[in-house]
Formats: C-alpha cells, structure tokens, sequence
C-alpha cells in the first residue's frame, strides 16, 4: 500500500466530509458560510493531490482507486444535503438524481470491468465534470440566495456533462458482455 502526501490529502477529502456536513446542518449563517469553505477546502484537494501525485511521481494504485471514490462521497454527500434542506428542490432535483445515478452506475461498471482488465482512461471531459459538479455544489451551499439559480443552471450543466461522460463506461461495459 502506497501512502503518500497525495493519497493523504484524497483520505482528507473523505475526512472533511463529516465536519462540512455538521456544520452545514448547524443552522446558523456563520456554521453554513465555515461549512462552504470546508466544502472548497475538500474540492481544492481534488486538484491538489493529483497534480501532486504528477509532479512528485507519486501516482499509485491507491490513489487511482480513492481519488473517483472520495470525488463521489463529497458530491453525492453536498447533493443529499442539499437536498434534505430544500436548496436543490423541483425540477433542479432532476439533474441532482442524474448526477447520484450515474455515479452509482460508473461505480458498478468499475467494479464489474476491473477483473475484466478494462480500464477507461480519465478523459479532460472527465475532470471538467468534477469541476462543474464541486462548482455548482459551491454556489448552492453558500448561504446567498441570489446565486441559487446560478447554482441550478450550473448543476444541469454538471448533470448533462456528468451523463456524457458516463457514456465510456456504460458503453465499455456493454462490450464487455457482448
């Protein structure tokens, strides 16, 4: 097992899912202005442990296995809050869903590709749906309402981009059982 600074830093992604979400849940303006920035604290390693992991040599098995996992944990978790609290509600909940079923999905095709020897290779698409879902997860957890439909025109964007993407491993998985 490879523990490094990168890998560490992906581990932290998960860890600070569970004081965002307390603090969020807190109530009071100031807890929902600390959690957003531990939300922004959490997405900036998403960039940082990769281009870390590229510049220091670090890459590893581990890492290439935690860093899709802790991505899913932080948005799926931002998009359930969200949620619970009314923020993503109507039709905004329609991309918030396409976005929690295709990671559930990608995460099944992974698991059943895997022992196959089938890898689908990070495309930039891919990294650009990262951004736009911790992007739109942002601007929907910040306590302004002003930006909440800024926040829902980038979460259908985030969806639409999120299902493109998913399009590979569906479309590898289905090869696979042909």
């Amino acid at each position: 097992m490879s523990i490094n600074f990168p890998n560490i830093l992906t581990l932290g992604r998960i860890a600070l899912i569970l004081p965002f979400a307390v603090l969020y849940f807190h109530g009071s303006a100031i807890a929902r202005w600390e959690s957003l920035a531990v939300f922004l604290i959490a997405a900036a390693t998403d960039w940082f442990d990769g281009y870390l992991a590229r510049r220091l040599n670090q890459g590893s098995a581990l890492g290439r296995m935690l860093d899709p996992i802790a991505d899913k944990l932080l948005v799926v978790s931002a998009i359930m809050m969200l949620v619970a609290t009314g923020e993503i509600a109507g039709w905004a909940i329609a991309p918030a869903l396409a976005i929690l079923l295709r990671e559930i999905a990608v995460s099944g095709f992974r698991e059943h590709l895997g022992p196959l020897g089938i890898v689908v290779p990070v495309s930039r698409l891919a990294k650009w749906k990262t951004a736009s879902q911790l992007i739109a997860m942002s601007v929907l957890i910040a306590p302004v309402e002003v930006v909440q439909p800024v926040g829902e025109a980038i979460l259908w964007v985030a969806a639409i981009i999120t299902l493109v993407t998913g399009w590979s491993y569906f479309r590898a998985t289905l090869r696979s059982v042909s």
